[in-house]
């Protein structure tokens, strides 16, 4: 059966919920999941509970970079190499698992921090079963074309708009 590719994009809350939600489906059947977030340090509530599922493997963050447009020059290269180094990582590895999950890559794409093209290469060389979910703002035609399945989240309304800060459980 051949893996096909997912994204979940949009302004609207729920991509990594919707993403994670599929690792747990796939953990569920029996397939290894392995999961690799941008821009996120795993101090997210999520990973408190998978790091109980069995079948599931976090890529763990050992750096924290904070947001690209406070970076010097010398910080965004740093974080572009770490970052590029975690996807080629994670390509690498990702034959022993039936699911990749690549959280925020296409923020990590429209902000330089991974390079697009080879995103691309890696998306068109995977291993033939494997599912891989993206997820994040603002896909390029390219990704959206590379995509079996394209679910955009659009924002109706948001409590944030309201003063409402992002509550942990929640939205973190």
């Amino acid at each position: 059966m051949p893996g096909l590719i997912h994204i979940y994009c949009g302004d609207g809350k729920g991509k990594t919920t919707a993403a994670l939600g599929l690792a747990l489906r796939a953990a569920g059947s029996g397939k290894r999941v392995l999961v690799l977030q941008f821009f996120k340090d795993g101090k997210s509530s999520e990973f408190n509970a998978l790091a109980h599922v069995p079948g599931i493997e976090v890529v763990p963050q050992t750096r924290a970079f904070g947001f690209s447009w406070t970076l010097s020059e010398t910080e965004r290269e740093e974080a572009k190499a770490y970052y590029a180094g975690l996807l080629e990582e994670a390509f690498q590895r990702c034959g022993a698992f039936g699911l990749l999950v690549l959280d925020e890559a296409m923020s990590a794409c429209t902000t330089g921090m991974i390079g697009e093209p080879r995103l691309l290469e890696l998306l068109a060389g995977k291993p033939e079963g494997l599912e891989v979910v993206l997820t994040g703002r603002g896909p390029s035609d390219a990704l959206v074309d590379a995509a079996d399945y394209v679910t955009d989240m659009r924002k109706v309304k948001h409590p944030y708009e309201q003063g409402i800060a992002a509550r942990k459980g929640i939205e973190f």
